[in-house]
């Protein structure tokens, strides 16, 4: 299968994504809905991803080959799957930095949003820090409690894991 500029670019994306949704693409592509991404997936990309046990997007080894990107998460195979290093946008990077540790009391949403305030001296909306927290859930660096919200806290300690930003 012979792929466009187009859609080497959006495999490139999809490999560094991984694991990833629909809504993420979406906003990534700048697509009106995530039913445009999986029509796009299947039609231009469908030798190239598949969907995990949690129905999440993943690329195939083909596909990994087949761009020149780094993947989103790599892991150790000793590690129990465990991210020794992921690739992640700049909000991400900088939730991964302030977010309690798996050995502290888990966090709100609205906590890890003032401590970015504080130590970066950003503002994204309390939605945004909610995706960037449910996204690096997926990677497998944080893990949630549920409590009378859900918190949020780091599943690796800090030093156990490279953070790379991604464009």
């Amino acid at each position: 299968m012979t792929l466009s500029e187009e859609a080497r670019d959006r495999l490139a994306d999809v490999v560094e994504l991984q694991p990833t949704k629909n809504s993420e693409l979406q906003e990534r592509w700048e697509m009106d809905s995530g039913s445009e991404v999986h029509q796009y997936l299947e039609n231009e990309l469908g030798d190239y991803y598949f969907r995990d046990d949690n129905s999440l997007i993943r690329a195939t080894s083909e596909a990994a080959d087949l761009v020149d990107v780094e993947p989103g998460i790599e892991s150790h195979p000793e590690d129990d799957g465990i991210p020794s290093r992921i690739r992640v946008p700049e909000l991400q990077r900088q939730i991964v930095a302030v977010l309690a540790g798996p050995e502290q009391e888990s966090e709100s949403v609205v906590s890890v949003l003032h401590k970015l305030r504080d130590t970066y001296d950003v503002d994204p909306g309390a939605e945004t820090v909610r995706s960037g927290l449910q996204s690096l859930r997926r990677k497998g660096v944080v893990e949630v409690e549920y409590r009378t919200v859900p918190t949020f806290r780091l599943a690796v300690d800090r030093e156990d894991i490279e953070v790379d930003v991604s464009d």
